[in-house]
């Protein structure tokens, strides 16, 4: 699998991993920014989600279909030290949290991104 598959497919589990029924294009693109910053692959990840369900939008807003798929702190989300950058905000953490998804591994991420990615904020 390619580097842009593989984001693709973390992006489209985050997606269907949110805990927010609704978010407003600019909170989801906020989200999608933890896996890629490409416009192109960003659009993508939306169309593609939109085509498999997971999502519906309208007048700039999304609605996830799937009422989120839950994601357990303790399980799905690891925790590890080390000296890390926060892959949301940039800034330096020393225990950096890590979701598992079953495509991969999103992170690091400090305490509050973590929450913010997966909509728990």
């Amino acid at each position: 699998m390619s580097t842009r598959e593989a984001k693709k497919e973390l992006g489209l589990e985050l997606l269907a991993h949110l805990e927010e029924e609704e978010l407003s294009l600019a909170e989801t693109i906020d989200r999608l920014e933890a896996v890629t910053t490409s416009p192109s692959l960003t659009r993508e990840i939306l169309d593609d989600a939109e085509k498999r369900g997971l999502i519906e939008r309208e007048d700039g807003r999304l609605r996830t279909r799937t009422g989120g798929t839950f994601v357990r702190m303790g399980s799905d989300v690891v925790q590890r030290e080390g000296d890390y950058d926060c892959r949301r905000c940039g800034a330096n953490i020393s225990t950096g949290h890590f979701v598992q998804f079953e495509s991969g591994e999103l992170g690091p991420f400090g305490p509050s991104c973590v929450r913010k990615i997966l909509g728990r904020e």
